[in-house]
């Protein structure tokens, strides 16, 4: 007989760590989990300094939801502790964030941080703490799985699942990590519960930015860590004409149109980001459609090896979080350095850029498994984000 948690232990007998960002998710989790009769320890992460931030709402781990979390902490009566993981959050994940953007792509720090702070160096904390699983409040549904194992699936109300930034959690990881918010309708039930629980955070605003990027500026960010980053160049059309200068390919991402101070009687898009030429690549709307991609630092959490996608396999593909996963072929190729995992879209996408994760799912379900995924490496259509060879803007000037 199993807890509701699928332990084979008394809820009293089960310790659960539960992951407490201050907001209401976590809150909630904690909460119903210690009326469950769990034996509970919240914990929650200093992950940057958040002297700028503390009076900057929602961006969790700043100052006010360290606060946040303490105060639910002692209203339900469970141990909280605040570990300090400044520095290790710097390195995985902001230095990894400036690093990616500089070399031309759009990375995503939620994913680096879930794979490399919350679910490997808090994991092994929670078992330093002789917890049996760790819970959060991430909206995604864990369930066993016939063969053994867990598997990751999409949460009940689609417009809140968060699985596209959870497909780098690997089966080991999975075995010992618990989402009791996946099954919930929607975000109303949670703050709903959480009026119910008396907890304080009931009505607290979501998190919208990256937590350690202020305003959404990601290039000030980058510009502070990295003071060489903007670096100015061309923006050069596909056709190979220059169209004129930009101070930085950080302040530029694929799909982008507003804020290219170009004047040429056409709409034009970021195309493409070249970061050793410093160029900023531009073109028509229909430059962006792709149809094949290629993976990197690919996370494989479906059934069998993934040798077993050499013959290909049918599977939905999600390219934004903020897209649908759509019908794809999954298989593996040979490449320079040996197999890639390659990614033919059944209808194009527009604007899928390097850096982003491409997540997949068994078909296009609402509550599809998660098979896993990995980073976009590059786009495969022909001549996507390559112009033609033209002059320099200086030799343009001096020819005219």
């Amino acid at each position: 007989m199993t807890n509701s948690l699928d332990i084979a232990k008394a809820p009293s007998a089960t310790r659960v760590v539960v992951a407490m960002s201050g907001g209401v998710d976590s809150s909630v989790v904690a909460a119903l989990l210690k009326r469950e009769g769990y034996d509970v320890v919240g914990v929650t992460l200093q992950l940057y300094d958040h002297g700028a931030a503390v009076h900057r709402a929602g961006a969790c781990c700043a100052g006010r939801d360290i606060h946040d979390a303490r105060r639910v902490a002692e209203t339900i009566g469970i141990p909280h502790y605040v570990l300090d993981y400044e520095s290790r959050f710097r390195e995985a994940v902001i230095e990894r964030f400036a690093d990616s953007y500089l070399s031309g792509e759009t990375p995503i720090p939620c994913v680096e941080c879930n794979r490399s702070i919350k679910f490997r160096d808090l994991l092994e904390t929670a078992r330093e703490l002789g917890a049996d699983v760790l819970a959060t409040g991430h909206y995604v549904a864990s369930r066993p799985l016939a063969g053994g194992g867990r598997g990751l699936f999409r949460a009940a109300d689609p417009d809140r699942d968060q699985s596209y930034f959870l497909y780098a959690t690997t089966p080991a990881q999975l075995d010992l990590l618990r989402f009791p918010l996946g099954e919930l309708a929607d975000k109303g039930e949670t703050r709903a519960l959480a009026r119910t629980l008396g907890l304080a955070v009931a009505d607290k605003a979501d998190s919208q930015d990256i937590c350690f990027v202020p305003q959404g500026r990601y290039s000030d960010v980058i510009t502070r860590l990295k003071p060489h980053a903007a670096a100015p160049g061309e923006i050069v059309h596909l056709d190979g004409r220059v169209l004129g200068r930009h101070e930085g390919i950080i302040h530029y991402t694929v799909g982008q149109r507003r804020g290219l101070g170009l004047s040429v009687g056409e709409p034009l898009y970021v195309v493409a980001l070249d970061a050793e030429a410093a160029r900023v690549v531009v073109g028509p709307r229909e430059a962006l459609a792709t149809r094949s991609i290629r993976l990197r630092d690919v996370n494989w959490i479906g059934d069998g090896p993934i040798e077993r996608l050499d013959a290909g396999l049918e599977v939905a593909a999600r390219v934004r979080s903020t897209r649908a996963p759509r019908p794809a072929l999954l298989r593996r190729v040979a490449g320079e350095a040996g197999p890639e995992i390659e990614v033919s879209l059944a209808s194009p996408e527009d604007g899928v850029s390097p850096g982003q994760a491409c997540v997949l799912y068994e078909s296009d379900d609402p509550r599809a498994r998660v098979l896993g995924g990995g980073v976009i490496a590059r786009r495969l259509d022909a001549g996507a984000g390559e112009p033609r060879r033209a002059p320099s803007l200086a030799e343009s000037t001096a020819s005219a």
